[in-house]
């Protein structure tokens, strides 16, 4: 069969979008100012296009799609380095924005990446013949991590998985284990980072930083720890 799909996206001006593309290792594949204002770029099997619209709001934005690969770990590490080296940060907030690597509840690892027209871009590689959402743990903690990271990182409802961490650990007559508070404490920072409050962030880090684990446990929490140090660097 020889088919294949092609998303074609708004957004309010087309070149800051193109300059996002190219910044990624995007090549412009063709660019049209009039009638109507119309692009297109690929990277190797990924191809997308773009419309302007003056009227659209990229910040209230809705656009999504999936791009599906064999090395959503490569990717988001060359994406990651260039956006470094381009904005001299990764941006994690506000237009553009990468976020975190994370492996989902529906056996996809993935990650997402909104672009300066507000289109949300899902990349991600299967993990799992099961594509069903698994159902959340009755443990408590375990419960609160499921929910907090569908909120933070498929939803991006950063204030959402802020309110379900902290209620966590509040906690009195319970207490995570190591490797439940190390988790909660990182996705917290990493959620405090979007929404720019620096001082929560700071303080979660901090905290995460001083949690004891052993070897078998960081290597169990490989991704958090990634995570942790990209957002102490």
């Amino acid at each position: 069969m020889g088919e294949k799909t092609v998303p074609i996206l708004p957004c309010q001006t087309i070149q800051p979008v193109l300059d996002f593309y190219t910044t990624l290792g995007f090549e412009v594949t063709f660019q049209q100012k009039s009638p109507n204002p119309y692009a297109a770029v690929q990277r190797g099997g990924i191809r997308l296009h773009f419309f302007g619209m003056k009227q659209y709001e990229p910040a209230e934005s809705f656009s999504t799609c999936i791009v599906q690969t064999d090395d959503v770990d490569g990717l988001h590490e060359i994406f990651r380095a260039r956006l470094k080296a381009a904005y001299g940060r990764v941006p994690n907030r506000g237009l553009p924005r990468l976020g975190p690597l994370k492996n989902t509840s529906h056996g996809v690892r993935q990650f997402l990446m909104t672009d300066p027209g507000g289109n949300c871009i899902r990349v991600g590689q299967q993990t799992s013949d099961d594509q069903h959402h698994r159902p959340a743990p009755k443990e408590t903690f375990a419960r609160a991590l499921h929910h907090a990271s569908l909120l933070a990182d498929s939803k991006e409802d950063a204030a959402g998985a802020a309110k379900i961490i902290d209620r966590a650990l509040r906690l009195q007559d319970e207490r995570p284990t190591p490797v439940q508070l190390l988790r909660l404490l990182v996705l917290r920072a990493d959620v405090a980072a979007r929404l720019g409050e620096t001082d929560t962030a700071t303080s979660a880090l901090a905290a995460a930083t001083a949690v004891h684990l052993t070897q078998e446990e960081q290597e169990s929490v490989h991704d958090d720890l990634e995570r942790l140090g990209q957002l102490l660097g």
